[in-house]
């Protein structure tokens, strides 16, 4: 989808900020399809380009991209009582309520609630720092008078304020289904736009291309996996076998957390699995260097195995940690591209750590016995 953003209204030198803010806020609304690795771009001076990879329903995708609530509180006017009997004897339009400056730029967070006695759905509201300070403002000089909730210029709640309000909770009770509480308040959390935009062109491409290029990445991590399976083997003969089999167990668990979260296997997603694939075999390959050590220095296979473990944890545990650190930041600071990077990077690592330290050993230590002390030459 292109999306064209109306900057008429912005400086030459705010510009640039605003597409940043559109992208943005976008970016938060997008996320909220559960889509994997969307991407939001920046486009020329005043364009926006959002990619999304699986959504069903197009329509719905481009009203929650487009479109926000305005959210807004207004108190009585000082001329409450007669404007109101105009309207009633269909004198007057006017409205009774006069804005609070109050409204969703100070909204925090959004959530649906149900009310206890009638099992109706609500929107709970929490408000700001800002916005908690004034609405215990509004609220106190309004005790006893109406404080009506207004969204996109209708009311559609019209509470009396009982009592000084200061913790910043409010309530927007009105005849919503379950779905469309949800998705209001769906609304409400993605943030409103800096300015406005407008959807210029949209296409739907089909899946053969991104299905072509993942089938090939797949094929390249499995011969990437054998190169590696032969390369320990050779080196490391028996030793290298096991860890051929703890790579196999590494490979089905990443795979299986990867189902269980989930997590889509894009081209981003299958260079961090790759990645922490090569961290799984350099753990091995830091151990088996060590067991060799104590075999030349003439130790038996257990001494040499327990030895080779003890002094390789140290740096397996830093380099997994340091490189889990960098993952838990790009995830946290980046992009949603780098984000599936950073995902499967971050499982991979933890879950080499778990077949390095527990599935290796277990496999070493029923090839460690008095009996391969006379074999030396299979480690």
């Amino acid at each position: 989808m292109l999306y064209e953003a109306d900057l008429s209204q912005i400086g030459p030198s705010e510009r640039s900020d605003a597409m940043d803010g559109i992208r943005d806020v976008i970016e938060r609304r997008v996320n909220l399809f559960g889509v994997a690795e969307p991407v939001v771009q920046v486009s020329g001076s005043d364009r926006l380009v959002v990619e999304l990879a699986g959504i069903k329903d197009v329509n719905q995708a481009i009203q929650l991209i487009g479109e926000t609530p305005f959210l807004e509180f207004k108190e009585q006017k000082p001329n409450f009582n007669e404007i109101v009997e105009r309207i009633n004897k269909g004198e007057s339009n006017d409205d009774p309520f006069t804005s609070t400056g109050l409204n969703g730029r100070h909204l925090q967070r959004a959530s649906v609630i149900f009310d206890p006695q009638t099992y109706q759905p609500e929107i709970s509201l929490q408000l700001n720092d800002e916005g908690r300070k004034l609405f215990a403002e509004i609220t106190k000089r309004n005790i006893g008078k109406i404080l009506a909730i207004y969204l996109d210029g209708q009311p559609i709640s019209t509470p009396v304020v009982q009592t000084e309000i200061p913790d910043g909770n409010a309530v927007i009770s009105g005849r919503f289904t379950a779905q469309e509480a949800k998705l209001l308040a769906t609304r409400l959390n993605s943030g409103a736009l800096p300015v406005p935009i407008k959807l210029i062109s949209q296409q739907t491409i089909g899946a053969t291309l991104g299905a072509e290029s993942l089938a090939k990445s797949l094929k390249a991590g499995i011969y990437g996996l054998i190169f590696v399976a032969v390369f320990m083997i050779i080196m490391y003969r028996l030793p290298g076998a096991i860890s051929v089999l703890a790579l196999i167990i590494y490979v089905l668990i990443v795979l299986a957390v990867y189902k269980l979260i989930p997590v889509t296997l894009s081209l981003a997603g299958i260079a961090g699995f790759i990645l922490s694939l090569g961290m799984a075999v350099d753990a091995n390959v830091l151990i088996f260097a060590r067991m060799r050590e104590e075999m030349k220095a003439g130790k038996t296979v257990y001494q040499s195995m327990h030895e080779g473990f003890s002094r390789a944890w140290l740096s397996i545990r830093d380099s997994h940690v340091t490189t889990l650190i960098g993952a838990v930041v790009l995830y946290i600071f980046t992009t949603s591209i780098v984000k599936g990077f950073a995902l499967t990077l971050g499982v991979g690592v933890l879950t080499s750590l778990f077949t390095a330290t527990i599935v290796t050993r277990a496999f070493l230590n029923v090839f460690s016995g008095p009996r391969f002390d006379r074999k030396k030459w299979l480690f």
